[in-house]
């Protein structure tokens, strides 16, 4: 994990639920910057060996893991992860003392964003949608990009803390606008890893010199972030790292659903979609993203 400067804030008793691949090293940075750190996985051995590493205590409950805590984060996998981590009898929500802030970082769908924002507010309890972009070494080296719904209040309040582990962090709107701007983000890379997949299959085919292609166009209008980080790993048929096949699919499924709901067209994410389904029927779930390209050859 990268050492970086953070931000000058008060040390503020915080609670992370989640420690996976992104969790576990944002929960780090808070711990670096000074703050009190309870964590909750629900695998406790997760959290016991986090906790040997950073400090801090570990909690057998999302509920008894808040308790005290100013501000709640959470990272976990799908919406009734994180239905599972914030209601019930051992939620955080039982468990958080009114005026405290909980920030989920799952990326999930808008839906749940603004039923748990009302949850929340019935309690006394702020609520921010978080999701992230930058994948788990962009959560390692503290450069992530956060994009946040919810009450400016609860954001400014928030926003120090995030910046621990965020280059950039943005209220996007109210609650569920964090949600959508992350499907804005998922939409974008789906497209861009797809037509990265077709050029690179082209050239080979082609019979180019890919490697010294990459260098060239990475320095023109072909630009961006999937060329210059993944483009001579999809050379090299690497895909053992990043994003997940399983990931992203779940991700896409949450856009669909939402174009369904808001009308919107998305006729080349939707086959994209279908794209990353083969994949995962041919036993590729964990390979990172940009094994589009396997498809192609």
């Amino acid at each position: 994990m990268t050492r970086r400067s953070y931000e000058s804030t008060p040390a503020r008793r915080v609670a992370f639920l989640g420690l996976g691949v992104m969790g576990h090293p944002m929960a780090a940075h808070l711990a670096r910057a000074g703050h009190v750190v309870t964590v909750y996985n629900r695998s406790p051995a997760k959290a016991q060996a986090w906790v040997a590493q950073f400090g801090g205590r570990a909690q057998p409950t999302p509920r008894t893991a808040v308790q005290g805590a100013e501000f709640v984060f959470s990272c976990v996998g799908n919406d009734d992860d994180v239905l599972g981590i914030t209601l019930g009898d051992d939620g955080a929500f039982a468990g958080m003392a009114a005026g405290a802030v909980l920030v989920d970082h799952t990326t999930s769908s808008a839906t749940l964003a603004r039923t748990l924002y009302a949850n929340a507010s019935q309690r006394g309890l702020g609520f921010i949608d978080a999701p992230v972009s930058g994948g788990q070494v962009g959560a390692q080296n503290g450069a992530l990009s956060v994009m946040c719904g919810g009450e400016q209040a609860a954001f400014d309040a928030v926003r120090p803390l995030l910046l621990n582990y965020a280059k950039v962090c943005v209220r996007m709107g109210d609650s569920g606008a964090g949600q959508l701007t992350k499907m804005v983000n998922q939409i974008c890379i789906a497209g861009l890893l797809q037509g990265l997949a077709e050029a690179l299959a082209f050239g080979q085919q082609a019979g180019l010199d890919m490697e010294r292609a990459v260098d060239l166009i990475s320095q023109g209008a072909a630009q961006s972030w999937q060329l210059e980080q993944r483009a001579k790993t999809m050379l090299a048929d690497q895909f053992d790292f990043g994003f997940a096949v399983d990931w992203m699919r779940k991700d896409l499924g949450l856009v669909l659903a939402e174009a369904r709901r808001n009308g919107a067209r998305l006729p080349v994410t939707a086959l994209v979609d279908q794209f990353y389904a083969d994949l995962q029927a041919a036993g590729d779930n964990r390979l990172d993203t940009s094994s589009l390209i396997k498809r192609l050859r």
